[in-house]
C-alpha cells in the first residue's frame, strides 16, 4: 500500500489564512472528483473560515473527559474506517488531550499516512522545534505545542502563506482574527509590527533553506552533476601562501555583483592528514573571509582539482576562483597544473584565474626538520663504516662457500638495515662503499676495480638501485611519520589555545595566556606601534617607537627586540615572546594566532569606544531634553502666572472677591506646576553631571496618569482610559513620567478628531510595561518618524500655537533618561500610536 503524501500550509503567525488556504484547496481536489473528508478544521470563531468548509464532508469529533471537564478532538479510528483520499487536519502541532492515542496531532498524521491517506494540514512557524526559542526571544511567549522540524521537512509539498505585517495588523482591527476583547491586547503584544516582522522573515528563510534542500535531493535522484544557476555561489580555492588575500578580495567583488550571492572558500588539505599549508596564513584567510560575509570549508583529498571540483559540485557553485600557478615554467611543463586542470574539468562551472605578485616563485616548502634525529643519523654512519667491511671480512672468510649473487644479497640485506637505522645518506653511503667492496673482492677478476663479465657489471649496477631505491622509501616513510605526528600536535595546540580563548571574558587576554601556558613562555606581549612616534635608526629596539597593547606574564617586552622571539601581526602589530626560542613548526602556530589576536584586539577597542561614547550619548539627550524643557514646558506656568498677576493688579477692572481667589488660585498652580518643573530640571542638570542619580521607585501607571490628564485640564477629560487591573508596577521618576504622558496625551489630542478621543492602553511584555497613547488623527508617514522627536519640528509644519515643536523630543530624552524607550507605531484604521516602554518593576526585583 502507498503511503500518503502531506501537504502543509506554513504561516507566520495566526490570521494569515493557512486554514482558508488550506479549505480552499480541499474544495478544488473534491470538485476534481477526490474524495475529500475534514477530519478536524479550527475555525476561531471565524466566520469566513466557517463557511468556506462549505458543503465538505466533516467527520463528528471524539469527545473525552479530562479531569471532570469534556473536549472534543479528532476520531482518528474513525477517520481511519472511512478511508478517505485526503484527510483535512488542521493545526499540525497541537497538542492532544491525555488519554488519547498519540500525545501529539503529528503522530495522529503520521497514522493517517501510514494508511495511505494524504493529509492536508497547518502549521505557525513558532511551533517549529528549532524555532521554538528564537521565536521566544523576539516575542517573548513561550510556544508549548511543537512539531520537530523533520516531520516539517519530509512533508512533499509546503505552501507559505504570507501577509504583510501591516496588512495582519488590519485584519486583527478588524475583527477577522480575534475577538474584540482581545484586539488591543494582541496588537499591543503578540502582533507588534517588529514581532510580526521577525516571523515573516524566519519563514520565508526556513521555506527557502527546505527549498535548497529539495532541489538537492532532485538533483541526486536525477543524476544532475550540472550547476544549476539558481542562486550565484562563489567558491574561492585557498594553498595556505600569500596570495590568498589576494583571490579573497578578487571572489568577493565577484559575488558583490550578484545580489544574494554566496561567497566560499575552500582549503584541500592532504587526505594523509599530513601538513601541507601555512597555517597563519589559513587562520589569517579565514577571518578576512568571514570579515567579508563568506564561510570557509576545508576538505580532504590527495587531487587538489577533484575534491575542489566535488566540493564546488556539492555546494551547487557557478563560479570558481584560482590563482595562476607559482610554479616555474618547467615544472608547469612537466605538469598542468591545478588550474589548468580544474578548468578543463569544470564543465558548466566557471573557472576565474587570478594573476598575483606569487607567480613563477614556487611554493615555499614547509620544513618539518630531518626525518630522523641526528643520533639515529651517527648510528647510520657508524653501522655503515664499521659494518661494511666486517661483512667484507666475513664473506672472505665463506669466499668458497659463496657465490657472487650471494655476497651481493647480503650486502643488500646490510644497506636495509643500515637505511632503517640511520636514513637514507648513511645507506647510500653503505651502498657505494658496498658496491666498491663487492667489486674489489668478489667479482671476477678478484682484488682490482674491474668487471671481467657483463653479467657481474648488471648485478652489481642493480644492487646499487636497489639499495638506493629501498633507501629512499625507508626515508619517505620515517618524513612521513615525523610529519604526521607533527600535524597531530599542531591540531591538538590549536585545538587547546582555540578552546581557552572561547571560554574566557576577554579573548585577546584568554589568547596570550593559553599561548604563554602552551609554549612555557615566561611573558608574551602584544605590541603596538605609536603612529606619532618620531623617526628612529633602529625602530625595533626603540621604546618610544612601541606601546603595550596586551601582556601576559611578569614583566612586559616594551620593544620586539627585547624578546626572544618576534612574530609580526601587520604593519603596526608585533607579539613578542620572551622565554625561550622557538623552532619553526611552534612559530607556525603561533604566527596562526598572532592573526587571531589582532582581531581580538580590535573587537576590544570597538567594545571600548562604544562604552566611551554611551556616556556622551546620555548626556547630549539629557542636554536635548533639559533645553526642551526651559524653552517648552516653562512657558506655559509662567504665562498663566503672569496673566493671573496682571489681571489682579490692573486697576481698570474691578473683581469681585470670587474671581480674586480664582485668580489667585490659578497663580498658585501655575507657580506650583513651575516650582515642580524647575526641580525637575535642576534634577536632570545634576545627573548630566553626574552627582545625582534619578530617583526611580516604583510606580503604577494608574497612579500616574490622572495627574498628568489632571494637569492638561478639560481638554483631557474626553482621553479613554483603559488600564489592566493587574498591570505590575513600573520603575520610573514619577516627576518626569508626569512630564512624558503630558506630552504624549497633549500630542494625541492637538490630532485626535472631535469624535475619536485618544486612547490609552497598557499591557506587560518581556520585563517591560508598554504605555500606549493612540490618536485616530491623520497619522505620520514612516519616513517622517524620526523627525518629529527632533527639536523644533512640528508635523505638518504647522501654526505656532502649538508650541516648538520640543514636547516629543524631551518625551524621549526623559523616557531614556529613566531607561525606558519611546517609539511611533501605525494606529490600525488610521493615525498614530506613540509606545512608552519602562522597565517593569516585579522584573527588576526578581
Amino acid at each position: 500500500m502507498a503511503r500518503g503524501q502531506l501537504r502543509i500550509y506554513l504561516g507566520a503567525a495566526p490570521g494569515v489564512g493557512k486554514t482558508y488556504a488550506m479549505l480552499e484547496e480541499a474544495h478544488r481536489r473534491a470538485e476534481r472528483g477526490t474524495d475529500v473528508v475534514v477530519g478536524f478544521v479550527e475555525t476561531h470563531g471565524r466566520k469566513a473560515t466557517a463557511a468556506m468548509i462549505g458543503d465538505l464532508e466533516v467527520l463528528p469529533r471524539g469527545t473525552m473527559t479530562y479531569r471532570g471537564s469534556e473536549f472534543t478532538e479528532m476520531d482518528l479510528d474513525a477517520l481511519l474506517a472511512r478511508r478517505p483520499e485526503v484527510a483535512i487536519v488542521d493545526e499540525l502541532a497541537h497538542t492532544n488531550v491525555p488519554g488519547s492515542r498519540n500525545l501529539k496531532r503529528w503522530q495522529d498524521v503520521q497514522e493517517l499516512l501510514d494508511a495511505g491517506i494524504s493529509v492536508l494540514s497547518t502549521v505557525n512557524i513558532q511551533h517549529l522545534e528549532s524555532l521554538n526559542d528564537v521565536v521566544e526571544q523576539i516575542t517573548g511567549a513561550k510556544q508549548r505545542e511543537t512539531v520537530p522540524d523533520e516531520i516539517v521537512r519530509r512533508a512533499e509539498q509546503v505552501e507559505l502563506v504570507d501577509m504583510t505585517p501591516e496588512a495582519l495588523r488590519r485584519r486583527m482591527a478588524h475583527g477577522n482574527i480575534y475577538r474584540p476583547d482581545k484586539i488591543d491586547a494582541a496588537l499591543g503584544n503578540y502582533f507588534r509590527v517588529g514581532n510580526l516582522t521577525a516571523l515573516r522573515e524566519l519563514s520565508l528563510l526556513w521555506l527557502a533553506d527546505k527549498v535548497d534542500d529539495q532541489l538537492d535531493r532532485y538533483r541526486a535522484e536525477q543524476g544532475i552533476g550540472d550547476t544549476w544557476e539558481a542562486r550565484e555561489r562563489v567558491v574561492v580555492a585557498l594553498t595556505g601562501g600569500p596570495e590568498g588575500d589576494t583571490l579573497i578580495r578578487r571572489a568577493a567583488r565577484i559575488a558583490a555583483r550578484s545580489k544574494g550571492a554566496d561567497l566560499l572558500a575552500v582549503h584541500v588539505a592532504r587526505s594523509d592528514g599530513l601538513a601541507g599549508a601555512d597555517p597563519a596564513q589559513l587562520a589569517r584567510q579565514r577571518v578576512l573571509i568571514e570579515s567579508l560575509g563568506g564561510t570557509y570549508h576545508q576538505v580532504a583529498g590527495n587531487d587538489i582539482p577533484a575534491a575542489l571540483l566535488d566540493f564546488a559540485g556539492g555546494v551547487n557553485a557557478t563560479q570558481i576562483v584560482l590563482g595562476a600557478s607559482r610554479r616555474g615554467r618547467f615544472a608547469q611543463l612537466l605538469s598542468p597544473g591545478v588550474g589548468v586542470t580544474t578548468t578543463a574539468r569544470s564543465g558548466s562551472i566557471d573557472v576565474h584565474l587570478v594573476t598575483h605578485e606569487q607567480i613563477g616563485r614556487g611554493r615555499r616548502q614547509i620544513s618539518v626538520g630531518s626525518a630522523l634525529s641526528r643520533r639515529r643519523r651517527l648510528a647510520g654512519f657508524a653501522l655503515a663504516t664499521v659494518g661494511m667491511p666486517l661483512l667484507t671480512y666475513g664473506g672472505l672468510l665463506l669466499e668458497d662457500a659463496l657465490s657472487l649473487t650471494s655476497e651481493i644479497l647480503v650486502f643488500l640485506a646490510a644497506v636495509v638495515a643500515v637505511a632503517l637505522v640511520g636514513g637514507l645518506w648513511p645507506a647510500l653511503l653503505a651502498a657505494v662503499v658496498g658496491s666498491l667492496l663487492i667489486n674489489y673482492f668478489f667479482t671476477p677478476p678478484m682484488r682490482a676495480f674491474t668487471i671481467a663479465e657483463t653479467e657481474n657489471l648488471l648485478a652489481l649496477a642493480v644492487f646499487l638501485v636497489v639499495a638506493a631505491a629501498v633507501s629512499a622509501v625507508v626515508d619517505l616513510a620515517a618524513r612521513r611519520t615525523r610529519e604526521a605526528a607533527r600535524a597531530s600536535a599542531d591540531a591538538h595546540t590549536l585545538a587547546a589555545v582555540a578552546g581557552g580563548v572561547l571560554r574566557g571574558t576577554r579573548p585577546l587576554t584568554a589568547l596570550l595566556e593559553r599561548l604563554r601556558e602552551t609554549f612555557a613562555l615566561r611573558t608574551v606581549t602584544l605590541l603596538e606601534r605609536v603612529p606619532d612616534a618620531p623617526p628612529s635608526p633602529d625602530r625595533q629596539r626603540d621604546p618610544n617607537a612601541w606601546r603595550v597593547a596586551a601582556s601576559v606574564g611578569p614583566q612586559p617586552c616594551h620593544t620586539p627586540a627585547a624578546g626572544d622571539v618576534d612574530v609580526r601581526v601587520d604593519d603596526t602589530l608585533s607579539l613578542v615572546l620572551c622565554g625561550r626560542l622557538l623552532d619553526a613548526a611552534d612559530r607556525r602556530i603561533v604566527e596562526a594566532f598572532a592573526a587571531q589576536a589582532a582581531v581580538a584586539l580590535r573587537h576590544e577597542r570597538l567594545s571600548e569606544e562604544a562604552a566611551a561614547v554611551r556616556p556622551l550619548a546620555e548626556a547630549d539627550r539629557m542636554r536635548t531634553a533639559l533645553l526642551a524643557a526651559v524653552s517648552h514646558d516653562l512657558r506655559t506656568p509662567l504665562a498663566s502666572a503672569k496673566a493671573a498677576v496682571t489681571s489682579l493688579r490692573s486697576v481698570e477692572v474691578e473683581f469681585d472677591e470670587a474671581d480674586r481667589e480664582e485668580l489667585l488660585a490659578t497663580a498658585e498652580e501655575s507657580l506650583d506646576r513651575l516650582g515642580r518643573l524647575v526641580a525637575n530640571l535642576l534634577d536632570m542638570s545634576r545627573l548630566q553631571a553626574g552627582v545625582l542619580g534619578l530617583s526611580l521607585v516604583p510606580i503604577g501607571l494608574e497612579d500616574a496618569v490622572p495627574p498628568a490628564l489632571d494637569e492638561l485640564g478639560e481638554p483631557a477629560r474626553q482621553v479613554q482610559v483603559l488600564l489592566p487591573a493587574h498591570l505590575p508596577a513600573v520603575l520610573a521618576d514619577p516627576g518626569l513620567l508626569e512630564r512624558v504622558l503630558v506630552n504624549l496625551v497633549a500630542n494625541a489630542l492637538r490630532f485626535s478628531p472631535p469624535d475619536r478621543p485618544p486612547l490609552i492602553t497598557a499591557s506587560e511584555h518581556g520585563g517591560q510595561v508598554e504605555l500606549r497613547v493612540v490618536d485616530q488623527g491623520p497619522g505620520i508617514p514612516h519616513e517622517e518618524w524620526e523627525q518629529v522627536f527632533l527639536p523644533f519640528q512640528r508635523h505638518g509644519d504647522r501654526d505656532n500655537h502649538a508650541g516648538v515643536g520640543l514636547g516629543l523630543a524631551l518625551s524621549r530624552g526623559l523616557a531614556e533618561a529613566m531607561g525606558g524607550t519611546l517609539v511611533p507605531e501605525d494606529t490600525p484604521g488610521g493615525g498614530l500610536t506613540l509606545v512608552l516602554s519602562l522597565p517593569s518593576a516585579e522584573g527588576d526585583s526578581l
